[in-house]
């Protein structure tokens, strides 16, 4: 008997713009509908929300999933995800961001969820911080890793950690991010329009993160007045940064342009910068070797992977389709 498409919840922490978020649209608007329904939840408000709202996507909102550790209000998210759940019985369950991964694999377990999907948008453990933090994360991520029953890593450098925890690596594979390689890119004159003719601009497209290390751009431009920096994005860094081009009066050649579709502005870039200090593998590295600009970009995560690969035609969005649908 025909039971009609398979339903995947997508399930992610924050709805800002990024590439966990991108990553979420690209799959849940690509599936194709005769086989499944795509449902994406999420904590926090933001721009994928809309964009999966315009693309005919249902969302659910779980407001008491934020990013930040809040004892009461992550026991109450917990048991939202185990009650939304137990409503929309998903056949396949797609976690995506650390929280919303702990809490979703073993919600997930709970309400009897038969697939369990992890995908590592790069490993938080790799972060900056203390040992005994680092140490905590480590031991929360092997634990949603467990409790999944596949794990996705973008990366050769994730999946190696992978294969190094216990009991983790024989249920991991590595399906890199793609992108659309027909796609076609505009001028770039949203961006060039914004500075005086002839200006040199280094750009970046980016969720605005302490991880990204963005204020090294604005830091760089204070010392080299002929610097011209687009920074092209949201997020939580916003006000940070913003005080920052203040204080140094740098406002006429370090610009915020909020979000952007990075195919209208990435032409408008001499050269595109990524100074991030942790990543998975960044789709706007792939966007911008697509568009031929030239990069400068920290060597972390799989940033190495992206930047030594003859072309980008391994990093197609039909190829990322198909290997994780083959796991659904």
């Amino acid at each position: 008997m025909n039971q009609g498409p398979e339903k995947i919840l997508y399930l992610i922490t924050k709805g800002f713009w990024g590439g966990a978020q991108r990553y979420v649209f690209d799959l849940a608007t690509n599936l194709p509908k005769d086989r499944f329904e795509a449902v994406v939840a999420y904590g926090q408000y933001g721009a994928l929300a809309d964009e999966l709202k315009t693309a005919g996507i249902r969302t659910i909102r779980i407001p008491s999933l934020g990013r930040d550790v809040a004892f009461a209000s992550d026991v109450k998210s917990f048991f939202e995800i185990w009650r939304m759940l137990r409503v929309e019985r998903p056949g396949v369950l797609h976690l995506n961001s650390s929280k919303a991964a702990a809490f979703g694999a073993l919600a997930g377990r709970l309400a009897g969820v038969k697939k369990i999907i992890f995908t590592v948008h790069g490993w938080p453990f790799g972060e900056k911080r203390n040992a005994l933090s680092r140490a905590l994360i480590w031991l929360i991520s092997w634990f949603t890793a467990l409790l999944s029953t596949k794990v996705i890593c973008i990366s050769n450098v994730d999946l190696e950690t992978a294969k190094k925890m216990p009991r983790i690596g024989k249920k991991s594979v590595r399906i890199y991010n793609g992108i659309d390689l027909k796609k076609q890119y505009a001028s770039g004159e949203t961006v060039r329009k914004e500075f005086p003719g002839g200006a040199h601009i280094t750009g970046i497209v980016a969720e605005l993160t302490k991880n990204k290390n963005i204020g090294s751009l604005i830091e760089e431009a204070k010392s080299d007045k002929s610097m011209h920096v687009a920074i092209v994005g949201e997020g939580e860094e916003r006000a940070t940064l913003e005080a920052r081009i203040k204080a140094y009066d740098l406002g006429d050649r370090v610009k915020l342009f909020g979000f952007v579709p990075i195919e209208q502005v990435v032409r408008g870039f001499d050269v595109f910068a990524l100074p991030s200090l942790k990543e998975g593998l960044p789709y706007v590295l792939l966007e911008a070797r697509a568009a031929g600009v030239p990069i400068k970009a920290n060597r972390v995560g799989g940033v190495g992977e992206i930047l030594d690969a003859k072309s980008v035609s391994e990093f197609s969005l039909e190829h990322m389709l198909e290997r994780t649908i083959a796991l659904y």
